[in-house]
């Protein structure tokens, strides 16, 4: 609401609680990459606030009644809770792909309507929302002085007619619906206006007040593109309920501090299923590991708007693959190490400058992630640690300098633990995973199988052998268009590689 950066402090810094809510998803279809950007980016927020020692009560909510469920489920020809049962499972499957943790919370919109109408009513009791002809309450936007000042936004900026619909029962253009009667055959509650079903907003100020006891909270988020009207409108909903638009000055705002992520556009458009850009989660990991998305979103601060092409992915994939492939064959190392050798004598040389290197990722990571979450900056601080593993792994001045395992050591811990805090793997059993994972899914997108490439890797074999150059890089070239590297020496035979060409 600042428009700037704060120092975080919690409402109740003595025993380190904080509260945080970000808004879910509307069940009637599968979650797209808009949404994993979120959740991934609060994900981080969460994981952070953890490892700096704070008690976090995570929540995250279900929209489980809307007219897209009853419109989609009306089109399927099945029951709405049938429908929201099957995406919310589906929605939990692609969170776990991605590496997020499962918040403290999921309240559902349903399981909620008490609350919701016992906010409502209180509402139409202070003079701040109104029932209308046919059955549905509105709130009314001009009892509340302050509202706007969350998106900046001014009354006259919703004009009649451009950007909010007319209805003549409305007393502003701009009061939106806090309860909605419903049509026969919809899902509806018992109210004191008819039966009803709640609207949008009102649903996450209930939760709210019900999951956290009618306190304020530290944290709410959610995309960017939720700010106006949705946060906007529940930020006049939760004022006007508890009070604090009163004149007591010393009365705690519903929230403390407001977090959005920015957009995310494919091909430097806006993602839109009428344009035909619009990709869910699990058709983007069907083609590439969920991994390598989740990388892809923290290569942008969460604030800043992201790009996601092909090539982004190509290229996550690509660094991942490195990444994995180093702490594979570097934890290899440290595992097989001799007793002696690994209590180690005094640091010398390369050794001494690993050691010291793992402790200044360490600081350097933990001080971007309390920067407001720079996971750009934190995941750019693997480059280092991982050249000189590379290094203390194949090359002669490495593998004989004085202390190397002790060095080694203290790098993968520094890799592994920047893994963890961002979310990513980072076990060695999780290494082997993810880069099994990346050459099978590179095989799928090449449309190869493996008998493909070792028929492959057989014939250039033999090619060279007979000297015959010209058909050994043809096969070499053929496959490295589709994403398949062959490789000369070494224990890989082949890995994959990035094929969108730079435009």
């Amino acid at each position: 609401m600042t428009r700037k950066k704060e120092p975080f402090a919690p409402n109740d810094p003595d025993d380190k609680k904080v509260s945080m809510y970000v808004c879910g998803v509307t069940v009637y279809d599968y979650s797209h990459i808009g949404h994993a950007r979120v959740y991934v980016a609060f994900d981080v927020l969460y994981r952070t606030l953890t490892r700096l020692g704070y008690d976090v009560t995570y929540v995250r909510n279900f929209t489980d009644v809307d007219d897209k469920i009853i419109k989609r489920a009306n089109e399927n020809g099945e029951e709405c809770d049938a429908l929201v049962e099957r995406f919310i499972a589906a929605f939990h499957e692609d969170m776990i792909s991605l590496g997020c943790l499962p918040p403290t919370m999921e309240p559902r919109a349903t399981r909620h309507v008490d609350d919701i109408l016992r906010v409502t009513e209180a509402l139409v009791e202070k003079g701040h929302a109104y029932p209308a002809e046919g059955g549905d309450v509105y709130f009314s936007v001009d009892s509340l002085p302050t509202y706007g000042k969350l998106s900046g936004r001014k009354l006259e900026d919703n004009r009649a007619g451009e950007r909010v619909a007319i209805d003549e029962r409305k007393k502003n253009p701009a009061d939106f619906a806090l309860w909605k009667a419903s049509k026969p055959g919809e899902p509806s509650w018992a109210s004191p206006w008819g039966e009803g079903r709640p609207g949008w907003h009102i649903e996450c100020s209930a939760m709210i007040d019900a999951t956290f006891g009618g306190k304020s909270i530290d944290i709410h988020g959610g995309g960017q593109d939720l700010v106006f009207p949705h946060h906007e409108n529940e930020l006049a909903q939760s004022t006007a309920f508890c009070g604090c638009c009163d004149d007591a000055k010393d009365a705690p705002p519903f929230v403390k501090y407001w977090v959005h992520n920015g957009f995310v556009k494919v091909d430097s458009e806006k993602m839109s299923k009428s344009l035909g850009n619009f990709f869910t989660i699990r058709e983007v990991t069907a083609k590439y590991d969920a991994t390598a998305l989740r990388w892809m979103l923290l290569g942008t601060h969460y604030r800043a708007p992201i790009n996601y092409t092909q090539r982004a992915l190509e290229e996550a994939s690509d660094r991942l693959y490195y990444l994995y492939q180093t702490l594979s064959e570097a934890s290899d190392v440290v595992d097989g190490a001799e007793e002696e050798e690994t209590a180690a004598k005094k640091l010398q040389g390369l050794a001494l400058e690993g050691v010291a290197l793992a402790e200044e990722t360490e600081t350097a990571v933990g001080a971007a992630l309390s920067d407001d979450l720079n996971t750009p900056l934190a995941i750019a601080s693997l480059s280092s640690p991982l050249k000189l593993l590379n290094d203390f792994v194949s090359t002669k001045k490495g593998k004989k300098a004085q202390g190397r395992i002790a060095a080694m050591k203290a790098l993968v811990r520094a890799v592994t633990e920047t893994l963890d805090a961002v979310g990513l793997p980072s076990a060695k059993a999780d290494a082997v995973d993810v880069l099994e994972r990346l050459r099978a899914l590179t095989l799928t997108r090449a449309g190869l199988s493996r008998e493909d490439v070792d028929a492959a890797v057989a014939a250039r074999k033999a090619a060279r052998e007979a000297k015959d150059f010209a058909e050994s890089d043809r096969i070499r070239d053929e496959l490295g268009a589709k994403g398949v590297a062959l490789m000369d020496g070494g224990s890989q035979v082949w890995r994959p590689s990035p094929v969108v060409a730079e435009e």
